[in-house]
């Protein structure tokens, strides 16, 4: 038997549906190879900046961005929380953050931060003893904490203490000062967390 005439509107649907799984078949095989132009989690993790606006904190108010899988406090302290960072020095094991791995140079000052008489401490809120994540107490002389505590950060896990500024005190189980991580003034109100001098050229 002869073969029956082509037809033409067969053959362009058989051309349109197999150009069509053709096309679904490059998209399936593209996907991981554009994926992998995308920053892998762990690539996330090992932590992009991040920028904090500090605009709307108000004195005394203390914020919290995760960085690198880990959350750090930004707090807006007041005068009188700046001047008992002093006052209480003898109680401190490392006032004058010596040792260089828990801070950047420019914060072994006073107020661990970027200037002097600097209103904002940046700190890693995890307690240098074993992690867990200290609670911000800004109140003086609470009746839990005693008659000479002038506010900072307690470790409810194993009651490590630390002042304002992240500095441990002695006697207690955590072994350093609280990590102040390296950051900008990208402007007057934003922080970027991982932020390098580079970031402002």
């Amino acid at each position: 038997m002869a073969d029956s005439p082509s037809n033409p509107a067969r053959r362009r649907f058989l051309t349109g549906a197999a150009t069509a799984v053709g096309a679904v078949g490059v998209g399936f095989a593209a996907v991981p190879f554009l994926s992998s132009f995308q920053p892998s989690a762990k690539a996330q993790a090992a932590g992009a900046p991040v920028d904090m606006n500090i605009g709307k904190l108000a004195p005394g108010q203390m914020t919290t961005v995760a960085w690198r899988g880990k959350p750090v406090y930004v707090v807006n302290r007041t005068d009188r929380m700046l001047d008992s960072l002093s006052e209480i020095e003898d109680r401190l094991s490392d006032p004058h953050s010596k040792v260089a791995s828990q801070q950047p140079e420019f914060a072994t000052n006073l107020y661990r931060a970027r200037k002097e008489h600097e209103r904002y401490l940046v700190i890693v809120g995890l307690c240098t003893h074993l992690g867990c994540a200290p609670t911000y107490r800004p109140e003086v002389a609470p009746d839990d904490l005693g008659d000479d505590w002038r506010g900072g950060f307690f470790c409810p896990c194993h009651g490590s203490k630390f002042d304002l500024s992240g500095r441990v005190y002695k006697g207690v189980p955590a072994p350093t000062n609280l990590v102040v991580p390296q950051y900008v003034y990208i402007t007057d109100e934003i922080i970027r967390v991982g932020g390098t001098e580079e970031d402002l050229a």
